[in-house]
Parts: structure tokens; sequence; C-alpha cells
């Protein structure tokens, strides 16, 4: 007990010691980070879903502290907001359906999803799993004339594949490829593990699609078992290969000859939008100027739950109106102090709990340009800390009091580390732990926040992650948990860290990007 509470009283004494200033950093204040959090992360926020009134809000908020302390807008026509279509669509069940043979096959029995409207007849023609890579070789369309026809595929992507393939010059979907090769429609056979789990009342749920949606593109129907052996009676291959997944056959093939199906596919669809938010603190170099240090952070949560008693409200204190506010007073400490040399940009995203949509959006849709940009520093949970003791599994991997995850930042580029190394030692001393930069990183955590899609760009990064806790996405993810003496500490090296390279010399990318 004595030795513990002696520790104790040594590391917040250690913490309390004279520290050196960078630029403004001081100006981030546990109580200035309290303040802003109790907005974003208030019952009246609504959960900040991805779209919904909370979430404009909260955007609203943070765009208007940024008019006041000055900063430049950087998003849509003068403004701070980038917007961003968010396409709704909804199948219409009862009027939707497909004929085979002369039996019509309804949603739930015979197919269970589609994407797209389909009308008319054609012929069928097998194409593996439908992907065109070029970057592996791969066209499971040579040889197969596709015009005119249906095109049916396997689920998933073909074994040795990476997600990073499917990302490369030259690569093309399924529904891509068919559409390009004239198809009239794709079908795709689903893994025997997905009919297991399949609900209609997920399947035709109501989903909002983002970033920008491919126009022009044919329907993609998901059928069911039914259907699938009725298809494939007679053929080459059997339904029970065909449900492999990634180890289905990828060698292509003509159907029968008459064999054709018919296809009826109603798709409604509605655009609503939703917005970034964009912002720029000029730089002092005459020359340095036109690049870029960025700071990122999502400002969306997951909403509100449906039904059910107790708290609806999925607040996200931590993920990530921790990191949303910590940028804000980040801004805030650039606006207020001292400029760099170099520019700085804040974009907070939007739709990050949905697939990095924000993200996603601004660097397919730059509002600079991307090579000038030359560091991302992303804030995704940074407010939390493992209390002295606490053995709940759930807070296994949570960090304590002076420690963060740094994710990446050795990932891409030598000098990127080294900096951030040398301001931390030098600065606050933050224990900086490494765990999910292994490769073997099974949670995967690199992928998983915005910093992602910069990186994929070409872009070095560094993430900052107080790691998964019992409260993580739940309605429990509250103010009242926060420790906001760490959160600021995070926070004001990340301004360090910002700082020192806006008026460094540019990382150089040295290592490429493993995904």
């Amino acid at each position: 007990m004595r030795r513990f509470a002696l520790a104790t009283l040594l590391g917040l004494a250690c913490l309390a010691l004279p520290q050196t200033k960078i630029g403004n950093d001081r100006a981030i204040t546990p109580d200035r980070l309290r303040d802003h959090l109790e907005f974003i992360a208030s019952d009246e926020m609504e959960g900040r879903d991805t779209p919904s009134r909370g979430l404009d809000t909260a955007t609203l908020y943070v765009a208007t502290q940024l008019k006041l302390w000055g900063a430049v807008p950087a998003g849509d026509n003068g403004t701070f907001f980038q917007n961003i279509p968010l396409v709704s669509k909804n199948m219409d069940v009862d009027a939707s359906s497909l004929s085979l043979s002369g039996v019509t096959y309804k949603f739930g029995d015979g197919f269970k999803g589609a994407t797209g409207s389909a009308s008319g007849s054609g012929g069928l023609v097998y194409a593996g799993h439908g992907y065109v890579l070029k970057s592996k070789g791969i066209d499971p369309y040579a040889g197969l004339d596709v015009k005119g026809k249906v095109v049916v595929v396997a689920s998933g992507r073909p074994a040795g594949v990476s997600f990073s393939d499917l990302r490369s010059d030259g690569a093309e979907s399924p529904t891509e490829a068919a559409t390009k090769r004239g198809a009239l429609a794709v079908v795709t056979i689903p893994t025997s593990g997905y009919l297991e789990s399949w609900s209609a009342a997920s399947a035709n749920r109501l989903g909002r699609l983002a970033p920008e949606e491919r126009s022009g593109e044919v329907a993609n129907v998901t059928v069911g078992r039914a259907l699938a052996d009725a298809l494939l009676a007679g053929e080459p291959m059997t339904v029970a290969d065909a449900m492999k997944g990634s180890d289905a056959p990828e060698k292509g093939f003509a159907f029968s000859p008459g064999k054709s199906l018919t296809l009826n596919v109603v798709e409604h669809r509605e655009v609503q939008n939703t917005r970034n938010v964009v912002a720029i603190v000029p730089g002092t170099d005459p020359a340095l100027k036109s690049e870029y240090v960025a700071f990122g952070a999502h400002i969306d949560h997951l909403g509100m739950r449906t039904g059910g008693t107790g708290d609806r409200i999925y607040n996200g204190a931590d993920d990530d109106g921790s990191g949303t506010v910590s940028i804000l007073e980040i801004a805030h400490a650039y606006l207020t102090g001292p400029r760099p040399k170099r520019s700085l940009l804040f974009v907070w995203h939007i739709g990050e709990e949905k697939g990095l949509w924000g993200s996603a959006w601004f660097n397919e849709h730059p509002t600079v340009d991307l090579k000038k940009v030359v560091t991302q520093l992303n804030i995704d949970m940074i407010g939390r800390s493992k209390p002295a003791g606490d053995t709940k599994p759930a807070n296994r991997v949570l960090t304590g009091p002076n420690e963060v995850y740094v994710v990446g930042s050795s990932m891409m580029s030598t000098d990127l580390q080294r900096v951030s190394e040398s301001v931390n030692k030098g600065f606050l001393n933050l224990s900086f732990n490494y765990k999910y930069d292994d490769p073997k990183d099974t949670e995967r955590i690199f992928f998983r926040s915005d910093h992602y899609n910069y990186a994929h760009k070409g872009i070095p990064i560094i993430f900052y992650f107080d790691g998964v806790h019992e409260d993580y996405h739940r309605p429990s993810d509250e103010v009242s948990k926060i420790d906001f003496e760490k959160m600021s500490r995070v926070a004001r090296t990340v301004y360090a860290t910002g700082w020192t390279i806006a008026n460094g010399k540019r990382p150089i990318v040295d290592k490429p990007l493993k995904e």
C-alpha cells in the first residue's frame, strides 16, 4: 500500500514539474476541453448519427467556433462545410421478382437482397468472383460474351487478393466490370454462412451509402438457396462449390443454351446531404505556407438506440468527442498564438462509424492539393484512462493516465517516427505504446479510422488512440468518465508534434504502405 502510494505521488510530482513550452500549447486546457465536450457529447446531439439533426448541430458548433477565432474556411463555396450526398436506397420487395424456367421467385425465398434496378431477360454466364484486377493478371471475362446477359458470380474476393488489391489501379468490382462489358445484371451466389445468418429485417433495411455512389451501374442481386439450386442445375459447377466464398471456382463458363433469367427489381432512391467541416490556419513562410500539416477527427457517432429501456443515446464522449474537441482546441491554440511556417489543415470527418465516409470523400474530392499535405495527425479516442487495479476483461487494452497508443508513425516514414519520438521525449514524455504497429495485429486498428484514407494517398500519418474499453460503442460512453488531464496532455503532444513538423523538414515517405 505504501509503496503504491509513494509511486503515485512521485508520478504526480513529475507531471507537475515545469515543462517545455512549444508555441501556444498551454492554451489547450482540461477546462476548455470539458466545456466543448459537454456540448458535443450532450443528449441534445442525439448521438450524432450520420446523417442526423444532432450531427448537423455539432458541425455547426465547430464551424461557429472556428469563425469566431478567425480560421479560414476551406469547405465548399467559401464556407467551412464540405457537402457530401448520401443516397438512401430501399428495395420495393413487393414489386420485385425473378423468374427462371417459368418459376417466379420473390424476396425472402428466391433472392435475399439487391442493389440497383433491373428489368429484362438474359442468358447466364459464370464469371468467377467477377473482379478484374490488372495488377494480379485476373480477368474472368476473358473469352466470355456477357453483353445483354446475366453475370453470375461467387461471393467475396478471390483467394490471395487483398483489400489493397481491390483499390489498385485498373481494379474493377463485379458490378463495375459487368456494367462495362454490357451485361444486363449481376447475380451473386452467397456463402452458406451468409444464408444461415440472413434475416429479412436486416437485408431490407434502408441503407445510406457514402461517399459518392457510382451511377449507371447494373443491378446486383443476391440469390437464396432455392434459386441458386435452379440456376446451377445441370451446369459444370455445384452450388456447394459456388458457396465457398474466396475458394469458389474462378474459371468462367456460359450456362446451358436456352436457360435465361427474367429480372424485375425495383429500387427507390433519395439523396440526403451531410457535411465535413474543413478549416485552414495559414502559415507564415512565403514558400512553405502552401504546404499543410493536417489534423483530423471524426465528429459522428452511433445515434440513438430504438426500443428497449434505459439510456438510448450513444453520446460518444470518448468516441470520438474527445478527438473532435481536441483538434478544435489545437486549432484555437494556433489561431490565438504564434503561427508556424507551414499552414495547418483541420478536417472534422463525418460517417467514420459507417465506413470512413467523410475521410474517403475528402480524399477523393480534396479542397486542397493533397500533394501539399506533408503529414496527417488523427485523433480517435484519447479521453479514457484505465483505473489502477482494474482487472475487467473489457478494459484489458485500455491505456493508463500517461499512456496512449501511437499507431502508424513508423509504417511509412522514418523521419516522422523520429520527430514524433523526439518531440514527446523533450516535451510531456507520455508513454507511447506501439502495440498496434505489429503486422500481426488481429484487430487491424490501423485500417479502422480516418487516417487510413490519407495513408492510402501516400500521406504519412500518426493515429492517437486510448484503446477499446467497457463503454466502447455503448450509451455509457459519457462525459462523466473522461480523464480531461490525460486528454489535454495527449492533445498538447499532438499540437507540439504538428508544430515541429510545420516548422521543419518535410517527412520523407521511405516505406511502402503494407495493407
